[in-house]
């Protein structure tokens, strides 16, 4: 194994991974978001504490669960109580800005406004997706969100099909006046690159592209054009990195494939 031989699951993974801080308080999904905050445990945030929907919180992930309600997720936890209780950490004012949650989406538009409830018309839609679950509180409470997508054109869009879950909303400071907390999608990891939300704007801008990826073909998936001019090449995954997200975190590669 050398630190040039990696997927681009293996990639995002790690690109979420770092995003992650020690004392961080991670509201862990299912899937590569799962992968991603125990991958953070084990490299550069020992002390990030893991809570789940399902009401787990701050578990020990010995071995990487299918879903928030695998049995998995309550080992060795603080406490294993219920939705209610899991929804009141991600609210709790008194964490500050230590709450992180990880999301995914069909439709994403320049604000950083999710949709995972259908495309097309809603009443009568091409395809219908499973809804909010937990995305829209998720995202209307949580200080620092985390999108993962598939850098497409068609998901990248000039105006989503249907709001689910809010970001900045039409732009700087309409989520304050909508009444909403600061918050919402700071950071977009695709299979391209790592865009951040800019405060100035409210608007998504390119932070870094991965090795092999060009700007123009960054630019070329998306339907909406961001600010490149800070843009740089993201540091490829360490073999270090590697070797604890593969041999510790997803051994039989469950997620990783």
């Amino acid at each position: 194994m050398t630190a040039t031989d990696y997927s681009l699951r293996e990639m995002m993974t790690l690109m979420a991974a770092r995003e992650i801080q020690d004392g961080d308080i991670v509201f862990a999904g299912t899937g590569i978001s799962m992968l991603a905050a125990t991958a953070a445990k084990h490299i550069n945030a020992p002390n990030s504490v893991l809570f789940f929907e399902t009401g787990a919180i701050d578990s020990l992930v010995e071995e990487l669960p299918l879903a928030v309600a695998d049995p998995r997720v309550m080992y060795a936890a603080a406490s294993n109580a219920g939705l209610l209780e899991a929804f009141a950490t991600m609210q709790n004012r008194i964490t500050g800005d230590r709450v992180i949650a990880i999301l995914g989406a069909a439709q994403i538009d320049r604000y950083g406004n999710l949709n995972t409830t259908a495309i097309g018309d809603y009443h009568r839609p091409r395809i219908r997706f499973s809804g909010s679950g937990g995305g829209c509180d998720v995202a209307s409470f949580v200080p620092r969100c985390i999108a993962f997508m598939q850098h497409e054109k068609r998901k990248f869009v000039q105006r989503l099909d249907y709001l689910t879950s809010p970001g900045q909303l039409t732009g700087r400071g309409a989520r304050a006046a909508a009444g909403l907390r600061p918050g919402g999608v700071s950071v977009v990891i695709t299979d391209k690159a790592l865009m951040r939300l800019d405060p100035a704007t409210g608007e998504l801008y390119l932070d870094r592209y991965y090795p092999g990826v060009t700007i123009a073909e960054i630019l070329d998936n998306m339907q909406f054009t961001v600010d490149t001019g800070t843009a740089r090449e993201a540091d490829p995954p360490t073999a270090a990195e590697l070797g604890i997200l593969r041999e510790r975190c997803d051994p039989q590669r469950l997620i990783l494939g």
